[in-house]
């Protein structure tokens, strides 16, 4: 019987994160790298992937795409592949969020519009089918393949309006929407895919990044850890559906969210 140390341990393996410029990007990437693998960083801002990549040391390379555009994605994956000479293991954390900018996204529901939902839906979902698609050969053939969502406690139920009253903060349908089908793109891939890719996903709660006061003490009162998450909070679950601690475990959301759906 394998050690817990042999079993986390990621060295040798290559991995593919999408959306590691982002905060819980280096979470992931931190995570991957700690444990030994190699990583490539996935961004659409080319300067912020080569930054991160610098900043996450020599194993970590940049790898510049915009996941709205299908061509440029698959092509993406198919130079992480060949760059890292393989590939055991496929992050998706890429996506618009509520503070991301844009005409008719993060506004309030009657002025949301089909272009911002279809952008949306573009990069957070359709874009995970795509990675997961083109990389369906070699991560079948790695022997360890792992892919691994990332989706949101509002894929799995509904938001509290209460939270952004008064406040300058927003919830697009969209992005509820988008990590909702995450989740049910896990389970299709988790049963299609197996036995020789396991696919599951992680929902993380909030995480504090500097929200006004009023809504971090509206959140942190509904939640039974009683504070946001931070990004560290996520390491664990990456390394375990990342590692071989989970070989029996696909199909399944990881949820991180300090009891909110719990009530």
């Amino acid at each position: 019987m394998r050690t817990v140390h042999t079993l986390i341990d990621l060295s040798g393996r290559k991995a593919l994160l999408a959306g590691g410029a982002g905060h819980i990007g280096r979470a992931c990437a931190e995570a991957l790298l700690e444990l030994g693998a190699a990583v490539a960083i996935l961004d659409r801002d080319p300067e912020a992937c080569r930054t991160r990549a610098a900043e996450l040391g020599p194993n970590a390379s940049p790898l510049p795409c915009d996941l709205a555009d299908e061509a440029a994605t698959r092509a993406a994956v198919r130079e992480a592949v060949s760059a890292l000479g393989g590939l055991d293991i496929l992050v998706h954390c890429a996506g618009f969020v509520g503070a991301t900018g844009g005409p008719g996204w993060a506004v309030p529901f009657e002025q949301q519009s089909v272009t911002a939902w279809d952008a949306g839906l573009r990069v957070n979902l359709t874009s995970a089918f795509v990675m997961a698609q083109q990389a369906l050969d070699v991560l079948a053939s790695s022997g360890h393949g792992s892919i691994i969502l990332i989706s949101s406690i509002y894929g799995m139920v509904g938001p509290d309006m209460n939270l952004y009253t008064s406040i300058p903060m927003a919830n697009p349908f969209g992005y509820g929407v988008s990590k909702g089908g995450l989740l049910q793109l896990m389970r299709y891939l988790a049963t299609v895919l197996a036995p020789r890719i396991r696919v599951n996903a992680i929902s993380p709660g909030g995480i504090w990044r500097g929200q006004p006061e009023l809504f971090r003490q509206r959140y942190e009162a509904r939640t039974p850890i009683n504070r946001m998450a931070v990004e560290e909070d996520l390491k664990g679950a990456v390394a375990y559906l990342a590692s071989d601690l989970s070989t029996y475990v696909t199909g399944h959301n990881l949820v991180v969210d300090g009891g909110w759906t719990a009530w």
